[in-house]
């Protein structure tokens, strides 16, 4: 893990790489393209970019009615807005019917700019796995999110895409192929499983050095894709070290920890542990304040495992 790189400016770019590949994509934004980059595409598909103000619902609905003529329409906003503000528009227009709309939910997580708990999505996922028919993605980096957004452009029905704002490390090389609903192996290990989703991963292969450090051999597991869900790669994750630690920039209530914790309880009863926000809202802060006050860093990510492993012994 070497450079940064903000996954916003990914987004734009990969939009307007997009564009070229599809002369169907349209790019809708909800008064927010400087801020998620979603400029780019602007600039480069002036005719294809449309601007539909602070009007969520409204851009949810003419997202839809031009999926039923065969566009395919990004949206482009922060994705707090994309998934509550609109909510019963996706359910009705989108969701249920099936079309192909693909949310770009920028701003995720804490890492919002000082923004507060208004602006602050930490339970999106859990609302995106709950819509039938949605394909719900988080990228750990970069790399990875430029591949899932073609992987969701080109698969029919709706997608909901989980981005950071913040510069964050790259952890996949150039020979890295992303599958949507396959889990990625990053780390081996035989003492304990710990499994991220999105940037989060990053901290948990870091939370990886530290207990290699104290002799603790750590499993990493990323499960980019939340919706559809790697069932075999997850219980094969567990049988192979009997402990499985779960870490998220997310509630722990409806997103990774809970879809991993379904699957365990129902296919392979495993004993372990959901990591990430206790039922709570966040706040504004700086990126490494707000990590260390919910527990997130790297060293709260091992401190979390050492305490899994103690219960097992």
């Amino acid at each position: 893990m070497a450079d940064l790189v903000a996954q916003r400016e990914v987004f734009g770019s990969t939009l307007v790489e997009l564009g070229a590949d599809f002369p169907e994509l349209l790019v809708l934004d909800g008064d927010l393209a400087n801020s998620t980059r979603a400029e780019l595409f602007e600039y480069g598909y002036p005719n294809r970019f449309l601007e539909m103000g602070i009007a969520e619902q409204n851009m949810m609905g003419v997202a839809a009615g031009l999926a039923t003529l065969g566009f395919i329409p990004w949206l482009s906003s922060f994705s707090v807005f994309l998934v509550k503000r609109d909510l019963d528009q996706l359910r009705v227009t989108v969701t249920q019917p099936n079309l192909g709309v693909k949310l770009g939910g920028g701003y995720s997580g804490l890492w919002t700019a000082k923004t507060g708990k208004t602006h602050q999505s930490v339970q999106d996922l859990s609302v995106m796995r709950s819509m039938p028919n949605m394909t719900v993605v988080a990228p750990a980096d970069g790399v990875e999110l430029r591949q899932a957004m073609r992987a969701v452009t080109e698969r029919p029905g709706p997608a909901y895409v989980r981005i950071y704002r913040d510069p964050s490390p790259i952890i996949f090389g150039s020979d890295y192929r992303f599958a949507l609903g396959r889990a990625v192996v990053v780390r081996e290990g035989r003492d304990v499983t710990i499994v991220g989703t999105g940037v989060q991963t990053v901290r948990a292969l870091e939370a990886a050095d530290l207990l290699a450090k104290d002799g603790i051999s750590a499993h990493v597991v990323h499960l980019p894709t939340l919706k559809p869900l790697d069932e075999g790669g997850i219980v094969a994750a567990a049988a192979r070290t009997g402990a499985v630690l779960t870490t998220e920039e997310h509630t722990i209530i409806g997103g990774l920890g809970s879809a991993v914790a379904e699957v365990l309880g129902e296919r392979h009863p495993t004993r372990m542990k959901r990591h990430g926000l206790q039922d709570c809202y966040g706040e504004s802060g700086t990126n490494d304040a707000l990590l260390d006050k919910y527990g997130l860093s790297a060293a709260h990510v091992a401190a979390a495992a050492k305490s899994l492993l103690a219960g097992k012994r």
